[in-house]
């Protein structure tokens, strides 16, 4: 990705933000959000490459959508796992940490595919090396790459991997 184009996105994106958190698109408002993003960008162009990782298609935009809907249904279904586990008089507990792997190769998608696991309630990310993740998890499944790999990741892989690659 060139240099120009993460400028681009980068001012793209903080000006929108800008303008989004004033709910104002006045000329004063402006000037100020134009002059604090293009700061910004010129002195964090390198190390915010993270924000243009994102494919800027139609389908990958509309995956985007659709991997909210997928993150809630599963932030849901785990809470009600969770909460039948600690709600049963047996507490049937198997913690453990488990390996599993990742085809992911850009860093956002790797942040976000982590992040989701340690937002779904019975799962933590605790390390990520290389293409491996550790995961404490509540109630361990299975304890086999592939097995841990197909409960915990798969789900939210299929998106992200559309979304960053």
């Amino acid at each position: 990705m060139s240099k120009t184009r993460n400028f681009v996105v980068l001012f793209s994106t903080l000006l929108l933000f800008w303008i989004l958190l004033n709910g104002s698109a006045t000329t004063d408002v402006l000037m100020v959000g134009v002059a604090a993003a293009l700061l910004i960008s010129m002195l964090f162009q390198e190390g915010a490459t993270v924000i243009s990782e994102l494919r800027l298609t139609p389908k990958a935009l509309f995956t985007t959508v659709i991997y909210l809907f997928f993150f809630s249904k599963e932030l849901v279904k785990s809470n009600i796992n969770l909460a039948k586990i600690v709600l049963s008089p047996e507490l049937p507990l198997k913690p453990g940490i488990v390996k599993v792997r990742t085809r992911l190769k850009s860093r956002m998608g790797r942040l976000l595919l982590t992040s989701s696991i340690t937002l779904t309630p019975g799962t933590l990310t605790v390390d990520l090396v290389d293409d491996w993740i550790y995961v404490h998890w509540v109630t361990v499944d299975s304890a086999d790459i592939e097995g841990a790999t197909a409960a915990i990741v798969s789900g939210f892989e299929q998106y992200l991997e559309v979304m960053y690659g």
